[in-house]
């Protein structure tokens, strides 16, 4: 048993969330291991009259951290094995809590997430993107009153610039921020209660994510957090009351923080620069290194081939390139009318669109057990087929 589940429920049962955002109430919510799931607070399970929570075997279900409707009710999840120290723990629980009270308030300004998978990384718009995104640090961080608006009136006036030119870009990462930057909000509320560093320590170590310009182009999704987060934090200072009305609206975070800037700002063109041109080779490069990482595996290398649609998948761990979708943490698909569900790095070969896909390439630990018309595939299952093997490689054609 992880030494910081009893910690954390009484934190959580002790806490008053309204200090992270008003009116914040805790759905269920699950911490868990390879092993066991350890589920708190949901309504719908019998109650463990030796402790406040409950022990289940692990299953599918509880992958990654995220929120899940389990038992048709929001719970919110969390892998205790990616955490070391408990202030990080508490806080990315804090995190998904949030998800499950947007859930609550039904939230729906969710963004169409194969704009992110698919999104084109043009000069300009990365250019224009890593100059916006260090204005809004800077307006955070900034003490004089003047030149962080200054700093703010600059952001909103490169992000207006963007939106112009790369309209489908910007739907993708205004709705990303709007759903996880307060998110992030409550998250660092929560991690900065409980680390031992001050506040600014604290603000510095998030706001890396948004200076960082490597990582912002090479991870378009997970930069819209931290671009959530600052935008956020700008709302407190400018607009203390902006939570209160921020449920029911179709107006994005960015939208909202857009109507505290009266002063236009001309952003004449936009030179191109030698460190931006590197910016887009690495995230490239950096793509299609994962791509030949996996390939170059040590193992039994199976492709499946025919129909296969996708059913369910992690937005957040998908690297696309050249037609190809590598998914990092899982995949449940639909071959010959049954789902299997694949926990394990996998590449997919797109027809049209995230669903329809002509091929998977896994690689395995042992050989599948060959039957006259299948191959059943250890922790995935018997999956009927023509196949073909060729030393360390099953070609499994199916239809």
């Amino acid at each position: 048993m992880n030494k910081y589940l009893n910690r954390i429920s009484k934190d959580l049962v002790n806490v008053n969330l309204d200090n992270y955002w008003p009116g914040f109430e805790s759905v269920a919510y699950a911490l868990y291991d390879k092993s066991y799931v350890y589920l708190f607070n949901h309504p719908r399970m019998e109650k463990n009259q030796q402790s406040n929570y409950q022990i289940l075997n692990w299953d599918e279900q509880f992958m990654g951290c995220t929120l899940i409707l389990y038992n048709d009710y929001p719970t919110a999840i969390v892998n205790i094995e990616l955490y070391e120290n408990y202030e990080s723990l508490y806080s990315i629980l804090v995190h998904e809590l949030f998800h499950g009270f947007q859930y609550v308030k039904g939230e729906t300004r969710f963004a169409n997430e194969i704009l992110g998978i698919t999104y084109l990384l043009s000069k300009e718009n990365v250019e224009l993107r890593n100059q916006e995104r260090i204005n809004l640090y800077r307006a955070v961080l900034e003490n004089n009153i003047i030149e962080k608006k200054q700093y703010l009136n600059t952001f909103i006036a490169l992000r207006e610039k963007r939106t112009a030119k790369f309209n489908n870009n910007l739907l993708y990462e205004n709705l990303i921020e709007t759903i996880e930057g307060p998110a992030w909000y409550v998250e660092l509320k929560a991690y900065s209660e409980k680390s031992p560093l001050d506040y600014k320590s604290v603000l510095k170590k998030y706001g890396k994510n948004l200076k960082d310009k490597y990582e912002s182009t090479s991870d378009i999704r997970k930069s819209c957090y931290s671009s959530g987060l600052f935008m956020c934090l700008l709302l407190d200072e400018f607009s203390p009351g902006w939570k209160e009305s921020f449920w029911g609206k179709e107006e994005t975070l960015y939208g909202i923080l857009k109507q505290l800037s009266n002063d236009v700002i001309k952003i004449s063109n936009i030179e191109i620069s030698p460190e931006t041109e590197e910016l887009i080779n690495f995230a490239i490069q950096n793509r299609k290194n994962k791509f030949e990482n996996f390939e170059q595996q040590k193992g039994i290398h199976l492709f499946i081939e025919g129909e296969i649609t996708a059913k369910s998948f992690d937005p957040m761990n998908i690297v696309s390139f050249e037609n190809r979708l590598l998914h990092k943490n899982f995949i449940k698909v639909g071959i010959n009318n049954e789902d299997y569900f694949i926990q394990q790095p996998v590449i997919a070969h797109s027809k049209d669109g995230l669903q329809n896909m002509i091929k998977l390439h896994l690689i395995l630990k042992n050989n599948p057990i060959e039957n006259a018309d299948s191959l059943k595939i250890d922790g995935i299952g018997v999956i009927k087929g023509r196949y073909e093997k060729q030393e360390n490689v099953f070609h499994l054609y199916v239809n």
